[in-house]
């Protein structure tokens, strides 16, 4: 079994630490899963960029799907810097400073140039080719390609890639051997944690609003406030062992918390907007007064998810069957093939006479098949295996 903590959580069996929070691998699987719809839901009618879309009109679709991307934004990418951050530690330790990088520089790297210089010509073909209607061929489209340094949705891995080589930088320059306690967070702790998440995120916005990207890497500043948190806590949380010794409890008390905030909450937010008759991107920054509650909301929710999910994924979900563990070993191929099935999808949908909405409830589950059938398939491949 290859070791995943390049990039997602260590594969089950890989270590002892690892058969002990094997929770994690099933974790990695649902928000692999969430990537593939966040991405569909964009494609028919949720707010959000992608490489095509199809947006439905319908009001009473649009809003519970704007609430989905909302709520998986708020939490699933920071959760993926917190569980690879969570394994990097353990990784350096293990193998030292020069193996570690160059491991790195192989396994996020690689997958960077093909998905810049193979995929995302093929995918921004697809929808040249057959939803924008130009009949040529793929050789003629790459005579006039030119954003060939694009990594797509691959900026996770760009991002992780630079957080990984500065974790090693300070190991060195700092020789850091701090341990953390061996003790979880309290909910106040927690709280305050979200809050001044909220805060930094607001100020970021106010310079660089949600939306706003940095070519030609792709990162969306105005959430990096939380990625660059969540990934020096996982640090912090490896080093305490708190994926060992999160309660159920305390699960179950922010599963209750996550359920005000998606219930309650955030529909007061809602109502605020129509009533003040505020645009939407007065929610994204530029130092609205919005964008502060909507920051607040996201962090809250976001962080809250992290920890329910966390408890009660340790009591409930702490066992993997066959199935589960090939789907685990697929992820990193799934979140780097997913765009060429979920678009190669829309475009077999698009002829289709219905309402973008409908749209989505076949392409969103095939979606979903497709890229974990594929990325099972190519992770058996001897060459491919060994980088993802």
């Amino acid at each position: 079994m290859q070791d995943q903590t390049a990039v997602l959580p260590a594969t089950a069996g890989s270590n002892t630490q690892t058969v002990k929070i094997v929770y994690i691998d099933n974790l990695k699987v649902m928000l692999t899963v969430l990537v593939v719809l966040h991405h569909a839901f964009i494609t028919y009618g949720a707010p959000g960029g992608w490489y095509y879309a199809e947006k439905t009109t319908s009001v009473a679709a649009s809003i519970p799907m704007t609430l989905f991307v909302a709520t998986n934004q708020s939490f699933f990418m920071g959760f993926f810097f917190f569980i690879s951050a969570y394994f990097t530690e353990s990784s350096y330790h293990k193998k030292g400073a020069a193996r570690f990088t160059i491991d790195r520089l192989k396994r996020l790297g690689i997958p960077l140039i093909f998905y810049s210089f193979i995929l995302s010509p093929v995918l921004c073909f697809l929808v040249y080719r057959f939803a924008l209607g130009h009949d040529i061929t793929y050789i003629q489209f790459l005579g006039g390609f030119h954003p060939w340094i694009d990594f797509g949705v691959l900026w996770f891995v760009a991002a992780l890639l630079l957080f990984s080589l500065l974790y090693v930088g300070i190991m060195l320059l700092f020789k850091s051997k701090l341990s953390a306690s061996g003790k979880m967070p309290s909910t106040l702790t927690v709280v305050l944690f979200a809050l001044t998440l909220a805060l930094g995120s607001y100020l970021v916005r106010s310079v660089f609003p949600v939306g706003w990207v940095l070519k030609p890497v792709g990162f969306q500043l105005g959430h990096f406030v939380q990625y660059i948190a969540l990934f020096t806590l996982g640090i912090v949380a490896s080093r305490g062992k708190w994926l060992n010794i999160v309660s159920y409890k305390m699960g179950k008390g922010f599963a209750v918390m996550v359920a005000v905030m998606i219930l309650v909450v955030f529909p007061v937010i809602y109502y605020i907007k129509e009533v003040t008759n505020s645009p939407v991107e007065t929610f994204s920054g530029d130092g609205h007064w919005q964008s502060l509650m909507y920051a607040c909301w996201e962090q809250f929710t976001g962080i809250f998810i992290i920890v329910a999910l966390l408890g009660i994924a340790r009591q409930r979900w702490n066992s993997q069957s066959m199935f589960m563990k090939n789907m685990s070993r697929a992820t990193f191929a799934v979140y780097i093939f997913h765009p060429l099935v979920l678009i190669s999808l829309s475009m077999l949908f698009r002829p289709l006479d219905a309402d973008p909405a409908i749209k989505l409830l076949f392409v969103a589950p095939l979606a979903v098949i497709g890229s974990f059938v594929l990325g099972s398939l190519l992770v058996k491949i001897p060459g491919v295996k060994a980088i993802i």
